[in-house]
């Protein structure tokens, strides 16, 4: 864990010149083996290899996002995609060079381009540019250690892609680089041009696996404990870094990762302590900020929906699986709603023992903390094609009071929408965020189960733990109904 530093901005720059110092390491070790393995590169071709791979580094340093977003809808990101495979294409073609000893260039360059360009496609659209941040944060050294094998693994599989592909087209297209199939020279190539291919792809794996290394560990956004900062204000840094930065920044990223710990798990105990301060001020900030992600993505995938909630027959319509959702890029961000989610229920589970203040309470934080992960989670299931029907006071089943339709009901309506959404490229994600919005509502209702029962038998349930705010999503009665299901340890 390093410490960040005053200023945001230098916590990033820091990185990312460290980024760029050590991925020469692997690249020159690879030049040296491939020096060494192919007799015809010279020592003198190191430079230009070296140059093109610090500019495929830097390419790759800025497509990388920690954040999904769509890549040809933004043109200034569109743009920026191009030009890293343009980057990629002409790296490839260098570096092919460089390792084959400039020996008949024009057809070991155009094929070096055709990696490039195999390569810079496949790390665009599938979405490799996305930082993915480990679950367990280990040393860095470590971390990149244990990803060699996969690099390796994945070198091996594009490289003999990238053969075959660029020997096939090489024969198709006319050029004047052909040569007699027939020839000795011409298996010689191949096998030389194999290896070099390798070396290439092996070199940009490692870059990718180190740049994902030194970007995703975490740092530490408090000031040193028994400092004057750490004493009066110790969640200053990091409240700055979550309210003042870009939403999808990797500083912000970097700072819900060390919420996400903090509250989580018995390490700084002391910076969690000091969110339930007496004014609730604190509390009340970090819970706003946690819950705001979330309530975008509820808001999103429910804006297509009909505004009419007051009716049973209306809402039946309205939280019908659409057919298209304008914002399928939102469930992408998986790791962000995770962290709010994962959040804000270790903070509200941790209250009970830990808020001496009663800030939780008295803010109407836990009333908006389990609205808001309820009305994510009806969205979020309706968009996987779960549709709820609200019963009548006398078809109420048990305390939960609510029904749920699911694909195999065999409801033709449920089952056509639900056909449009298993196949879908967000279908997994959308599962994987109600299993984390499911596990996290269970984490309150399981520390405050008694709380709730007894609220239940005094009908002051809703009223402490469901906001008199009209809902995100769906509607007051459904939220209700959903938490006596989440009460009962019924909802699945």
């Amino acid at each position: 864990m390093s410490p960040t530093p005053s200023k945001p901005e230098i916590l990033l720059n820091n990185r990312f010149l460290s980024y760029l110092i050590w991925q020469s390491i692997p690249s020159t070790l690879i030049f040296i083996f491939s020096f060494f393995l192919l007799p015809q590169t010279p020592f003198w071709s190191f430079l230009p290899f070296l140059t093109f791979q610090f500019l495929f580094s830097v390419s790759l340093s800025f497509v990388s996002s920690p954040s999904s977003h769509p890549i040809f809808l933004n043109f200034k990101l569109s743009l920026t995609f191009l030009l890293f495979i343009t980057a990629s294409a002409f790296s490839g073609s260098v570096a092919a060079l460089s390792l084959s000893g400039f020996n008949d260039s024009g057809r070991v360059g155009l094929r070096g381009f055709l990696v490039g360009l195999i390569f810079g496609f496949h790390y665009v659209f599938k979405r490799r540019w996305v930082l993915e941040f480990p679950i367990i944060q280990r040393p860095p050294f470590f971390n990149f250690k244990m990803g060699i094998p996969l690099a390796a693994k994945r070198a091996f599989k594009l490289s003999t892609v990238a053969f075959i592909f660029s020997a096939v087209l090489l024969e198709i297209i006319p050029h004047p680089f052909k040569c007699s199939i027939a020839t000795q020279k011409f298996f010689g190539e191949q096998i030389v041009f194999f290896v070099g291919s390798f070396a290439i792809f092996f070199c940009w794996e490692l870059t990718h696996n180190l740049h994902r290394v030194l970007h995703t560990k975490r740092s530490v956004f408090a000031p040193p404990k028994g400092s004057a900062a750490a004493e009066t204000n110790p969640s200053e840094h990091l409240l700055s870094a979550l309210e003042e930065s870009n939403p999808k920044s990797l500083l912000r990223y970097l700072a819900y990762l060390d919420l996400c710990m903090v509250c989580e798990n018995n390490v700084d105990t002391w910076r969690r302590a000091a969110f339930f301060e007496e004014s609730g001020e604190t509390y009340k900030r970090v819970i706003a900020v946690c819950l705001r992600p979330l309530e975008q993505l509820a808001s999103r995938l429910g804006e297509s929906m009909s505004d009419s909630t007051d009716k049973p027959t209306q809402l039946s319509d309205q939280l019908s699986s659409p057919t298209d959702v304008k914002h399928v890029e939102e469930l992408y961000n998986f790791q962000l709603y995770a962290w709010c989610s994962r959040i804000v229920a270790s903070l509200t589970a941790s209250s009970r023992k830990e808020d001496k203040f009663g800030a939780a309470q008295l803010s109407g934080s836990n009333a908006a903390v389990v609205s808001t992960l309820i009305s994510c989670l009806l969205a979020v299931e309706n968009f996987m094609g779960k549709k709820t029907n609200l019963q009548s006071p006398n078809q109420l089943l048990g305390s939960s009071g609510i029904k749920w339709a699911t694909a195999n009901s065999g409801r033709l309506d449920i089952a056509a929408a639900s056909s449009k959404r298993k196949n879908g490229p967000a279908i997994s994600k959308a599962y994987a965020i109600a299993d984390v919005l499911k596990t996290s509502i269970y984490q309150i209702v399981s520390s405050f189960h008694d709380e709730m029962l007894a609220g239940t038998k005094t009908s002051l349930l809703e009223k402490d733990w469901i906001t008199s705010k009209k809902p995100l999503f769906g509607t007051r009665e459904m939220l209700i109904q959903k938490l006596r299901l989440f009460l009962d340890f019924r909802a699945t």
